[in-house]
């Protein structure tokens, strides 16, 4: 049996096994098949890996030292199928990058600096550049912390994640299609979409009348809506180009999900969120089921899509703005695990603008992960 030593993270609402590039190096494709043994991606339950059998749960990440001025670690985010042995390299999860960020801390490739420690990240998947301020009270590589988030039941270690230059960097363009709305077909109607690349390419669905009374009550969230959102996301790969049309999109990009307006509603756990605590009503699709929460890179989207005139999110805010100084301002967004809160800030310079989303991480496992004495993984091996 092969061994290959995995970290396993909590990161925001996600859990991420993360791995050193000398721990398993190689071509995407050949990630991709180590990833697809260890979490046992052919089997629905993942019953014969590390996978956790839900699309929140079964992600992974190769960490490495940058050798790039301004940038202290780089990493190849993975998001590993369920039942298909598939493993996914074309999105981002701002989430797993609250896990990196400590991940990189702990493993000594980042010295802390006072109580706060910044991390720059770079994506692989995407070309994004995260700054990850992490809690390192006394200047000490934290183990524990006191920071508690929507949808997570135990504090973890404080991280506030800001995606940097967000606007077009999939497509080049913050709106691909050249529209800040257009028309998609949902349950028999058409309903206004923006398609939006920032932070991660999306599209988010305007869900009024009969569609909004399904779309925000995940206790009856019906599969044919999600079969629905599954063809949106398609159409709107096709019209953003990120694939051609009669091919088949990624189950990760575009980010798909459906906006309303607030209404009181309780969420996953039974917490009670009134309408005025919020902005937004927002239920995301994640890979093919309802996300129990909101990926931050969809967070981010979201909260740069408000900014621009005519858009379904800028339709539907108010336009309060919580803000705390020129060019910046807060969403709130009403999520089925609770409100999350992004933080918009105007771009400087040749810059576009930022968003930024306080996460906790928090360190689970460290675990020798035995592979089958077939695999192609070879412990060492160079890329």
């Amino acid at each position: 049996m092969s061994p290959l030593i995995g970290h396993w993270y909590r990161g925001g609402t996600s859990k991420c096994w993360l791995f050193t590039a000398d721990q398993l190096p190689g071509t995407r494709e050949q990630i991709g098949s180590v990833l697809a043994e260890a979490f046992g991606a052919s089997d629905e339950r993942q019953l014969e890996g590390i996978g956790g059998g839900t699309s929140t749960t079964s992600k992974a990440a190769v960490v490495e030292t940058s050798g790039t001025p301004g940038i202290d670690v780089n990493y190849l985010f993975a998001q590993v199928g369920i039942g298909d042995g598939q493993v996914e390299f074309a999105s981002n999860c701002g989430n797993c990058a609250s896990a990196v960020a400590l991940f990189a801390l702990q493993q000594g490739m980042v010295t802390p600096d006072g109580d706060m420690t910044a991390v720059r990240l770079y994506s692989h998947n995407t070309g994004t550049v995260i700054r990850a301020v992490v809690a390192t009270p006394q200047g000490q590589v934290p183990t524990s912390g006191d920071a508690l988030i929507p949808g997570v039941s135990l504090p973890g270690v404080g991280v506030d994640v800001l995606f940097e230059d967000v606007d077009g960097t999939s497509t080049g363009n913050v709106l691909p299609t050249g529209k800040s709305v257009e028309p998609f077909e949902l349950n028999g109607d058409a309903h206004e979409a923006t398609c939006i690349d920032a932070g991660a390419p999306s599209c988010f669905v305007s869900a009024t009348g009969a569609l909004a009374r399904v779309a925000f009550d995940s206790s009856v969230f019906p599969a044919e809506l999600v079969d629905q959102l599954v063809d949106v996301r398609e159409q709107a790969s096709h019209r953003m180009a990120l694939t051609p049309p009669g091919t088949a999109p990624s189950p990760a990009v575009p980010k798909t999900g459906l906006l309303g307006e607030p209404t009181d509603y309780r969420t996953i756990s039974g917490q009670l969120v009134t309408a005025a605590e919020y902005d937004v009503r927002v239920t995301m699709l994640s890979m093919y089921a309802p996300h129990p929460a909101i990926g931050i890179t969809s967070a981010v989207a979201l909260a740069r899509s408000a900014a621009i005139q005519g858009t379904t999110a800028q339709k539907l805010w108010d336009g309060t703005r919580v803000s705390t100084e020129a060019g910046e301002f807060s969403l709130r967004l009403g999520t089925p695990s609770g409100v999350i809160t992004a933080v918009y800030r105007e771009g400087t310079g040749q810059q576009s603008p930022s968003v930024g989303v306080f996460r906790s991480a928090r360190h689970l496992a460290d675990a020798k992960i035995l592979l089958d004495e077939n695999s192609s993984f070879v412990e060492g091996a160079q890329a």
